[in-house]
Order: structure tokens, then sequence, then C-alpha cells
């Protein structure tokens, strides 16, 4: 594990550590070629330069964001914000259904609009996949 990602999770209490932990792992396993690294302040996993997927804390628990996850077309995730981005909710690791992540990972290398060039658009997402 990355040191800067390490440092985070070293950060969490308990029980949001062990779900970082999890979502860690399977993401890995699942966006093998991917970038990892702390943006924003949270871990965040890049195709090419492209935010796909990151964890957040948040009061409520440990928040999994898909950046173009409003286009997967499958349920358990929730819309987020006003562009593509959705969103799910930890605050067990119980709650992680391992199938269903694997299915939005599959989604989110599959299906990406393009936020690395969102800034020089003006704001305009195009669809890469």
């Amino acid at each position: 594990m990355e040191q800067d990602i390490k440092a985070y999770h070293n950060s969490q209490s308990p029980e949001d550590l062990e779900i970082c932990n999890l979502l860690y792992e399977v993401i890995c396993a699942n966006l093998p070629k991917s970038e990892r690294k702390i943006w924003h302040a949270h871990p965040v996993w890049f195709l090419d330069g492209n935010p796909i997927v990151g964890y957040s804390k948040l009061k409520s628990g440990i928040r999994l964001l898909f950046w173009s996850g409003q286009s997967f077309g499958v349920e358990g995730i929730t819309p987020e914000g006003s562009f593509k981005a959705a969103d799910v909710r930890y605050t067990d690791v119980k709650q992680i259904k391992k199938n269903d992540l694997k299915l939005w990972l599959s989604k989110a290398k599959k299906i990406q609009w393009d936020y690395k060039n969102i800034v020089k658009r003006k704001g305009v997402l195009e669809r890469l996949k």
C-alpha cells in the first residue's frame, strides 16, 4: 500500500479502517492498471489520468464515489452532485457486497466521462467510453 494512502487509513477509526482496507483490496484487485494516490485529501484511482473511483470519510461513514456512476445503469449506487457521479455509503464492513463492488468497478472501466479535462472545457463533460 502506498504510504500516503496508508497514512489516510491509519487516521480512521477502527470500524472505518476495516471498511477502507476492504475497499482498497477489492479496488486494487479489479483495477490493476490504475494509478492510485491521495487526491483532494482522500484515496482515488485513475485510468489515463481520469478519476474513476475513490472513498472518503464523512460524518455518516465512508463514501465510495464513482465519478461516472450515474451512467452505469445498475442498482445500489445513488446519484451524487450535478455531474455524472454516484456513491454508496458504508458504516459497517458487513454492508460491502463484493459482487456489487466488482460489477461497479467493471462498469467504471467501461463507462467514463472526461473529468480530467472538465476545467479546460468550462464544466462540460464529454463521454470517453
